[in-house]
């Protein structure tokens, strides 16, 4: 049984398409209209073996916040619809992900409550350092994850263990991000329910 998802959403900012196969392959087809972005989205789709397509007409001539936010929101509505009513499913997922010198733990709970815990401070000051990585303005990233937890219903956590680059820490946390949900969807054949002694998610 196929777990997927189609979403649209279009607003006065952006129109936005998004498809998602969480028992996918790995393949994406990305135009955000940022770079960048579209290449960390195909990393999220790669390494948590999903199939993806993002398509993205945003308001660019203002900024790319309102394109990045709303990309986050249909993605996490995706997420949402393709797991379905969670029967089965392992639900916590978590990843620490190696990037060169960066290194971030991701982790992921499909509990129906919404968290985002962002702690990526290293040695107290801001983990990006350059405030644009090509396209995408860095202040945006937080934005990005903050809008699937709440859209996904998920427990969101990321932690920068360490690293310097910041090209290199946004891409391991998309990575981990992907890894720790793939987990977190994958069916256990022991799990004959939800797992969750409300028996609901």
């Amino acid at each position: 049984m196929s777990r997927s998802a189609s979403i649209e959403r279009n607003t006065k900012e952006t129109d936005i398409r998004v498809t998602l196969e969480l028992d996918g392959t790995g393949q994406a087809e990305l135009d955000t209209g940022i770079g960048f972005f579209d290449h960390m989205l195909d990393g999220f789709a790669r390494h948590g073996l999903f199939d993806l397509n993002v398509y993205v007409d945003g308001d660019l001539d203002v900024d790319c916040h309102h394109t990045v936010e709303d990309t986050g929101i249909v993605l996490g509505n995706a997420i949402k619809e393709a797991v379905g009513d969670k029967k089965g499913i392992r639900r916590y997922g978590s990843c620490i992900l190696p990037m060169d010198e960066a290194l971030v733990l991701c982790a992921v709970d499909l509990s129906g409550r919404c968290t985002l815990n962002w702690d990526v401070h290293c040695k107290t000051e801001k983990v990006f350092s350059a405030p644009m990585i090509g396209e995408l303005d860095t202040e945006t990233i937080s934005e990005f994850f903050y809008a699937v937890s709440y859209s996904a219903a998920m427990n969101l956590h990321f932690k920068v263990l360490s690293g310097t680059n910041s090209h290199h820490i946004c891409e391991a946390m998309f990575k981990a991000f992907a890894k720790a949900l793939d987990m977190a969807v994958s069916v256990d054949p022991r799990i004959t329910d939800v797992l969750s002694t409300k028996g609901s998610l």
